[in-house]
């Protein structure tokens, strides 16, 4: 004990703060729509004391939503259209949970979301197997070698063969799987799981409202067991058997670079599987990473803070009309009141009232670690991508807008609310939902989406939020670009013929509108010196 009264203020200080830095997960919860992605995240939180009861209680026929689901829209359609930000303590661990859109339609928000988080929780319907849109996150998960974790959930409804689902999820994502549970039955002879990572039998009892526990059961070669599972009991032996046969035994390493990928099996609906999950999540996921900043890469446990905005959100509160950054720390302490350096707008700013998140529920945090996610007010000053820092110039990238794939010319349909149309736009295309673009030589508005839903979320939030009507005109498009050249009479060659083809961006910058795959082929064929880009990182 008196060895520690050696130390410096210096070194107990670095001491806590790496204590902080390893306590904390942060981590994304990732599916194809309707496979009960908000429902687990749900379960997690009750699991981990966040919330009291989950939200399946009906009331005059209107299920009360999940308690990620804040938006109104939300919870008209329930489905998840925003990025939801949760933080709770659990077991001497700082969870941070960041759930998802399923919807393909926000799927670049949930693509951004990804570079802010250090592992995921991919969730499978037992039933439809591997689903197009989780073929495409897991795509991107794999590109950055994110950690990944598979829960296969809704085991209480008849579903597809455990050995062919694992085989289906190896051949259709290209990932290596081990199973850490595995179930015994299936929909209404669902008798529960065997916990291979611990040797541990959980019987299932259904109980949607409350967290309870499994019955354990130590070990599976017990002939007692055939009094918990009857003649299951043997296929169950057989089971694992094959599994100890067939697949690789599970390396913490080889799940943390991406190689291997943990299997769960449950109901999280009826709250089954998800506290194992949770436990073993915990055990073996990573604590917060390091990023790559175009200067350098940043490690976690340096002393000097630094973050990236990678989401902003208009109206979480309608009544208070806020605007808020999110902003995943990557290194040092945040704290507040302290000024930081905004790498963009070389200029420091101070925040008086940094939140902590609980879904919509917000709490003002003093201080703050590298993996936690801080929400800062925002009169305008942010941008996805903007970095701050304690003062180092660094530049965290990654986080680009994709060329859009849908488009509207968007009319006000109110000439008395031309304001509140302009300031909703401009909120509203600054969280990355969609982009606007304005014709040089027409002066139209047109928003460029990558999913079709997005412009009724966008109508509906501008009326309900803004106050603004407007209408949608059809606009035949292809494909816009963003063009840049060295070769400056080439660049005004080219923007002086095809001058009704050209828009400017948010950010003022040339954007090439292309009305089919032709022309835009033709535009590159013509002039060579010219560079298409088709994500806004260039």
């Amino acid at each position: 004990m008196s060895s520690v009264f050696h130390l410096s203020l210096s070194e107990i200080f670095f001491m806590l703060f790496h204590d902080e830095i390893t306590r904390r997960r942060t981590f994304a919860i990732i599916s194809h729509p309707d496979a009960g992605k908000t429902t687990l995240t749900e379960k997690l939180l009750l699991f981990g004391g966040a919330i009291q009861e989950a939200g399946a209680v009906k009331s005059n026929k209107i299920v009360k939503t999940a308690t990620s689901d804040w938006m109104e829209i939300e919870r008209q359609r329930g489905i998840s259209v925003a990025t939801s930000v949760m933080g709770f303590e659990y077991k001497g661990f700082k969870i941070n949970i960041l759930d998802t859109p399923g919807h393909q339609d926000f799927a670049e928000d949930t693509y951004r979301t990804l570079t802010a988080v250090d592992s995921v929780i991919v969730v499978i319907d037992a039933a439809k197997g591997v689903e197009p849109q989780t073929e495409k996150l897991v795509k991107v998960c794999r590109m950055r070698q994110i950690p990944i974790i598979v829960f296969v959930n809704k085991l209480d409804r008849p579903g597809k063969d455990p050995f062919d689902l694992m085989d289906e999820i190896e051949d259709k994502l290209d990932l290596m799987l081990t199973p850490l549970s595995w179930p015994i039955g299936m929909g209404t002879d669902f008798k529960g799981v065997y916990n291979i990572f611990d040797r541990n039998l959980y019987l299932f009892e259904p109980n949607k409202q409350k967290a309870e526990k499994g019955i354990a059961f130590n070990d599976v070669q017990n002939p007692f067991l055939v009094q918990y599972i009857g003649s299951d009991a043997g296929i169950l032996r057989d089971d694992l058997q094959l599994i100890e046969g067939v697949y690789p035994e599970f390396e913490v390493d080889e799940y943390l670079n991406g190689t291997l990928c943990p299997l769960f099996f449950g109901s999280a609906l009826n709250n089954f599987g998800v506290r194992e999950l949770l436990d073993c999540f915990l055990r073996i996921s990573p604590s917060p990473v390091g990023r790559q900043a175009l200067e350098r890469f940043v490690q976690p446990n340096e002393p000097s803070f630094t973050g990236f905005v990678f989401k902003i959100h208009a109206n979480m509160d309608p009544n208070h009309r806020d605007r808020i950054a999110f902003v995943r720390i990557v290194s040092g302490r945040f704290e507040r009141n302290t000024p930081y350096h905004h790498i963009r707008l070389n200029r420091k700013l101070k925040f008086s009232n940094p939140t902590g998140f609980m879904a919509q529920r917000k709490t003002i945090v003093e201080e703050m670690f590298p993996g936690d996610i801080v929400g800062l007010y925002d009169s305008g000053n942010f941008k996805i991508g903007d970095t701050l820092s304690a003062g180092e110039i660094l530049h965290y990238k990654g986080i680009p807008h994709f060329s859009p794939e849908l488009f509207r010319y968007v009319e006000n349909a109110d000439p008395m609310k031309s304001k509140q149309l302009a300031k909703g736009l401009d909120q509203l295309m600054d969280e990355g939902v969609a982009q606007l673009f304005t014709g040089k030589i027409s002066g139209r508005k047109i928003i460029g989406t990558v999913g079709a839903l997005q412009f009724e979320v966008i109508q509906y939030r501008l009326l309900h939020e803004y106050g603004a009507s407007c209408r949608y005109e059809p606009i035949n498009l292809y494909k816009t670009a963003w063009i840049i050249s060295d070769n400056k009479a080439a660049l005004d060659d080219f923007k002086t013929r095809k001058s009704a083809q050209l828009a400017v961006d948010k950010e003022g910058r040339d954007v090439f509108l292309a009305d089919s795959p032709y022309t835009l082929q033709t535009a590159m064929d013509k002039y060579p010196d010219i560079n298409f880009h088709f994500t806004s990182e260039f």
